[in-house]
């Protein structure tokens, strides 16, 4: 059994700290380190359109943002710029950029960025790559959102050249370029880290985890069967399912409008995770506390009740 770790969701703290004050956000961060968590997630989108309500706003706003509830005015953010200052600020911390959503930037910037960060974090970067959910986004930035699966397959082959070979080339349908020096190269050798995950486990999403993918960061609980589905994949690509970091989370069930979930409710999920093979768990301050000075020790209750969880597999 892989040891448990927490990763602190940092997006979408609003109702516990203002949008204004990112540093807020970097010191949550310095605090989650020093209680013994693993990582630090934070999401990202450039713009939001009119439509990223459709489906309505959730009665709480400590949920989770998910597709089509959030208030288009909700503050998103960059997410790299916000984890570099994170990087600077901690020394054990992993840097998650969930939710980057590449096919909005050409390949040879965003891997440039990447790539950086990883380098000054010395290998701390994750990297969850995605085509997400708005096409109101898409179409501010003139990217065609009918194309975004193409786009971001050609992104990670890119990246693939781009990180480890020099000079670089590339010949795809969206994106092309030879013999393209790129420099610095990122701190691992391969890379940053990669996740995937999504709201189904379709198709193609499979086939780009069996072939990039280190980690697997479902969106919701994916169902046996597509978990079973998975691992028939990634050993007929020769790979078996202990290669990926399995990513679960925590649903919290608030007793109304405008108050916090209880944390100890939220948490009793993960052992019935840990039996389906996750090992990484994402928890949200938010959604447990209205006050930032509680990050801490919250952190290090949740960490250790995963370690009280280990230690009883043991």
């Amino acid at each position: 059994m892989r040891d448990l770790k927490l990763i602190v969701v940092l997006s979408e703290n609003w109702t516990m700290t203002s949008s204004r004050d990112l540093k807020s956000l970097v010191r949550m961060a310095v605090e989650a380190e020093d209680a013994g968590a693993d990582g630090v997630m934070i999401s990202e989108h450039v713009v939001l359109g009119p439509d990223a309500n459709a489906r309505g706003v959730p009665a709480n706003p400590r949920e989770y943002a998910l597709p089509g509830n959030q208030d288009p005015r909700t503050p998103w953010p960059a997410s790299l710029t916000l984890l570099s200052a994170i990087a600077a600020t901690t020394s054990r911390l992993r840097l998650i950029a969930g939710a980057i959503i590449a096919p909005l930037r050409h390949p040879l910037i965003l891997a440039k960025d990447l790539a950086t960060l990883d380098l000054l974090s010395e290998g701390r970067l994750v990297v969850q790559p995605t085509v997400s959910w708005l096409r109101s986004e898409y179409e501010a930035l003139g990217v065609p959102f009918a194309e975004r699966g193409e786009l971001l397959d050609e992104h990670l082959d890119a990246w693939h050249a781009l990180w480890r070979e020099t000079p670089s080339t590339f010949h795809g349908h969206h994106y092309e370029f030879r013999d393209v020096y790129f420099e610095p190269k990122p701190y691992r050798p391969a890379g940053p880290i990669l996740w995937f995950g999504g709201s189904s486990l379709h198709d193609k999403l499979v086939r780009r985890i069996v072939r990039h993918g280190q980690g697997f960061n479902p969106l919701g609980r994916p169902k046996p069967e597509d978990l079973e589905r998975l691992e028939t994949a990634m050993s007929g690509a020769g790979r078996g399912m202990s290669e990926l970091e399995m990513v679960g989370g925590t649903r919290a069930i608030f007793p109304d409008t405008s108050s916090v979930a209880d944390a100890s409710k939220a948490l009793a999920s993960i052992p019935e995770q840990v039996s389906q093979g996750f090992s990484t768990f994402c928890v949200k301050p938010s959604q447990f506390s209205d006050d930032p000075r509680r990050v801490g020790s919250l952190c290090r209750e949740i960490v250790d009740r995963l370690a009280s969880l280990r230690g009883s597999d043991s």
